[in-house]
């Protein structure tokens, strides 16, 4: 009875993000798995600008979701030998492609998560499709991966550029901002956010009066932005599809040359508290924009952000809520299907309906295998509406998943 209670204890401390459904237990004794051991791969920026957003944190992120599967099923688990390998890209796509091959070929993973940077992305959906092992993308945001690039053993997870577009840029419009000009990194992320944002502006009613691609990463964006107001007719809102560093450099010099008073607004395509943490909230007060997961949005969710805090010192983005998410819902699949072999454990994914403390209203679409779920309208509270480090942002609204995400592409042909 005591053993009981115990397991018992443990399930519902880890069902608070993780959920204790799922497929039933399988003794390890009928285990099927390459090497008789799981390995996770990780694979992203660790040391440029999207480290932070990201970074060595989601490693541990996939760290915490190994050992809450062991708390979990305890000497039921289809087995004790899951761990972590990760690598950095360095955000450049051919060195994503030999990290990923090494990753599964030299370092025996099963699996790679995260990938920042979406020319990066797409690479290593080549080489999971080539190799037959699977890849969860988490922070890659390019709709590719869900339409022409799409392929059996790759998952979109987290966010993409239909989402963010359709939440900000339709919302931002519909409440007075018409006239946009648009500033984009100069690769494939970046290329995607334009043609998102603009599709969606005009849709609301808008239009693009300038769109400029910039140098990819970058720390001078002054050219830019000092041309904003010279636009005839003057944009209402500065679009600014940049992302983790060349988010917070281009905000600051923003602020640095005045536009706001000068009538150009600020509106950002992609934003993740750490950029808040770095700017401040006062530099982005009131900036309204898409966000996939927010760590005080309930109490679910702040029990995972304070451990996560106690192991990282600071609280999570949706990228490293996401790449826990992923990975815990990888290891219940072989759980439930007692196998590492990939084709089985797509199956056992396509059409899963899922809940846990990242995916509300989840749903792994077969046809593309987009991860839809639902997402959030957020806004940057001023300083003085700040009660405690890290609690930046105030939830206007939540889109619900079906909205939040584009239909199944025709370019995808799995």
């Amino acid at each position: 009875m005591r053993r009981t209670t115990g397991v018992a204890a443990v399930c519902a401390a880890v069902m608070l993000v993780a959920g204790c459904g799922g497929g039933g237990p399988q003794s390890p004794g009928d285990s099927k798995l390459t090497d008789d051991r799981i390995v996770l791969g990780v694979l992203n920026d660790q040391s440029g600008v999207y480290s932070e957003l990201s970074g060595r944190n989601s490693v541990q992120a996939v760290e915490m979701a190994i050992a809450d599967f062991k708390a979990k099923y305890g000497d039921d688990a289809v087995t004790d030998r899951i761990s972590v390998e990760s690598a950095d890209h360095q955000n450049k796509p051919d060195i994503a492609n030999n990290r990923a091959a090494e990753l599964y070929d030299r370092r025996s993973a099963d699996v790679i998560f995260d990938v920042p940077t979406s020319s990066a992305a797409l690479k290593v959906a080549d080489v999971s499709k080539a190799k037959k092992k699977l890849y969860f993308n988490i922070t890659g945001a390019t709709t590719e991966l869900t339409g022409k690039a799409c392929n059996r053993y790759t998952f979109h997870y987290a966010y993409d550029t239909y989402m963010l577009a359709n939440g900000t840029g339709r919302t931002v419009t519909e409440q007075g901002a018409r006239n946009w000009y648009i500033v984009y990194p100069d690769y494939a992320f970046g290329q995607d956010m334009e043609r998102s944002f603009s599709a969606a502006v005009q849709q609301a009613g808008g239009s693009i009066v300038g769109r400029d691609a910039t140098p990819f990463p970058n720390d001078n964006f002054s050219t830019f932005l000092l041309k904003a107001p010279t636009l005839d007719p003057k944009p209402d809102v500065l679009g600014t599809m940049q992302a983790g560093a060349d988010l917070v450099n281009l905000v600051k010099q923003y602020n640095e040359f005045k536009l706001r008073e000068k009538g150009v607004g600020l509106s950002v395509g992609l934003m993740f508290l750490t950029d808040i943490h770095s700017l401040t909230p006062d530099a982005l007060a009131g900036t309204t924009y898409t966000d996939a997961w927010y760590w005080n949005f309930d109490q679910r969710n702040r029990e995972f952000a304070d451990r996560f805090q106690q192991q990282t010192g600071a609280r999570p983005t949706f990228a490293h809520a996401a790449n826990y998410s992923a990975a815990f819902q990888y290891l219940e699949a072989v759980q439930a299907v007692g196998t590492d072999d990939a084709d089985k454990v797509v199956e056992h994914l396509e059409g899963k309906a899922i809940e846990d403390v990242f995916l509300r209203n989840g749903k792994i679409r077969a046809e593309d295998h987009r991860v839809i779920h639902d997402a959030y309208l957020a806004e940057v509270k001023p300083a003085a509406e700040v009660t405690e480090p890290w609690d930046y942002v105030k939830i206007l609204k939540t889109i619900p998943a079906e909205q939040a995400f584009a239909s199944p592409s025709a370019d995808c042909k799995m």
